[in-house]
């Protein structure tokens, strides 16, 4: 039985740790591990999605109140 759909931000990221760890594994066929692959690009950007909707909602808060900076959520930088 395949697993329902997960619906909130902390669900998509729990299946795509998931997915991950499958893939890490190296015991899914070449058809199998595609298909995991596909589905771990679908939740990274649904939860890129999310992330960008809470940022902007953020930002509108942040704006109403006169509390906008310049970058309120910039990204962080990684360097190495």
């Amino acid at each position: 039985m395949a697993q329902p759909k997960a619906k909130d931000f902390a669900g998509k990221m729990a299946e795509l740790e998931q997915l991950v760890s499958q893939l890490e594994a190296g015991e899914l066929s070449l058809e199998e591990s595609l298909k995991a692959f596909e589905g771990g690009i679908r939740l990274i950007r649904d939860c890129q999605n999310k992330l960008n909707q809470a940022e902007q909602k953020v930002s509108l808060l942040l704006e109403e109140n006169g509390q906008l900076t310049e970058a309120p959520l910039s990204p962080p930088t990684i360097t190495e």
